[in-house]
């Protein structure tokens, strides 16, 4: 760790030129398939990824024979990281390794013209469904499958994790709110891969470490909309709002009736990725007498610029504890609006800020599992700091 004074104005110059050289660079690619399985040689191949929406049949994406290869060029692309997969025109007929299991997206920092090369290993629908099993520890259960939530007019599950030693005391905990909630325990529910939050958080609490419940709240079919306080041109109306109010009305008083928590706002965490992220830093701008920690990972502020201005008008109110992460091969505006914001907070507000960049790491549940106990060894500590934490040694 460092500190920020000695961290943070070497970043920003860093990232300043970064972002002038991004707004002229424009560059070819030129992607090559060399090896696909035979029982599907003769058949067009398509490339979905964060240039086109990531839609699996795009016309203009589509591969063409050329020789002993497929190949599909592209113009006009700037300095960015760039993740993609290749399909046969759907998601059930996605690339996957020998075995049939998925793979990671493909990756590639783009900094120059390029070409590359890529080998198809095998496809989703050749294989009969791998089974996945179930992997949460013996501290979690599901609260309820289908939790009412009056504000959204729908019903949720609700996931929970008892530090082991609830059973056998009468102690009360902090409580930990996380969105995503099917992403957090258990890799057959996960679309993507786990958070690994209660392997975690036994070994954590093994070690020492002051223990708390931890609440899931699974997300919704409309969850770019429903973790949004905001409404957004492209995504419509946001419900983000209305997703807060049911948590604080109708969730945290259910929790502090039928289960030993600690109900202060020094007790009660919020965290979340992504439009989670987004969704738990705005809890404690709008909630600060609610929520006094939050966990903001890879925050999805880029979908929510409003925030800018909110972060103005209301840091002044802020004396929580912030934990902020993001990787450096999210995308090149990850880091920028992540740091606009958290500079700002930490300019005019009296909150504990701690901000932790890997560059190495992608937007992931991977990403953020390895994180995770760092943010809350932080963020269960007492202290009042601001740290930049850069995991490249060369900043």
């Amino acid at each position: 760790m460092k500190n920020a004074n000695n961290v943070l104005p070497r970043y920003l110059i860093l990232a300043a030129v970064l972002i002038s050289v991004q707004l002229h660079a424009q560059h070819s690619l030129k992607l090559l398939v060399k090896h696909v399985p035979e029982l599907h040689r003769n058949e067009v191949l398509y490339v979905a990824g964060s240039f086109n929406s990531w839609n699996p049949e795009g016309q203009m994406l589509k591969f063409d024979k050329a020789g002993k290869y497929w190949y599909a060029e592209f113009s006009g692309l700037k300095d960015d990281v760039y993740e993609f997969k290749f399909t046969r025109g759907n998601w059930n007929k996605v690339q996957t390794n020998l075995n049939g299991n998925a793979v990671e997206n493909n990756i590639l920092k783009l900094v120059s013209d390029s070409t590359v090369e890529y080998s198809i290993a095998g496809w989703g629908d050749d294989f009969i469904a791998v089974a996945k099993q179930h992997s949460f520890s013996q501290n979690v259960s599901v609260m309820d499958s289908a939790f009412y939530m009056p504000e959204l007019k729908t019903n949720r599950r609700i996931w929970i994790y008892l530090p082991p030693s609830y059973a056998k005391s009468t102690r009360r905990f902090p409580v930990l709110y996380m969105q995503d909630g099917q992403n957090l325990f258990d890799d057959y529910t996960s679309g993507y891969g786990e958070w690994k939050v209660d392997e975690s958080l036994d070994s954590l609490i093994a070690a020492g470490r002051p223990a708390c419940i931890v609440v899931g709240v699974d997300n919704g079919p409309r969850r770019m909309n429903e973790y949004n306080p905001f409404n957004s041109e492209r995504f419509g109306e946001g419900d983000g709002d209305h997703y807060l109010e049911f948590m604080v009305n109708s969730l945290k008083p259910y929790i502090d009736k039928h289960y030993r928590t600690l109900p202060s706002k020094g007790n009660t965490l919020i965290a979340g990725s992504s439009m989670g992220g987004l969704l738990s830093y705005y809890a404690m701008l709008k909630y600060p007498n609610v929520y006094g920690k939050a966990g903001v990972f890879s925050p999805a502020f880029w979908t929510a610029p409003a925030i800018n201005h909110l972060t103005d008008s209301l840091s002044p109110k802020q004396k929580g504890k912030f934990f902020f992460y993001a990787g450096g091969l999210e995308g090149e505006t990850m880091i920028p609006d992540m740091m606009r914001v958290s500079d700002t907070l930490g300019a005019n507000s009296g909150a504990s800020l701690y901000v932790l960049i890997d560059p190495d790491k992608r937007h992931n549940e991977q990403a953020w599992h390895s994180c995770f106990a760092q943010f809350y060894c932080w963020v269960m500590a007492d202290g009042n700091n601001f740290v930049v934490d850069t995991k490249d040694t060369g900043k």
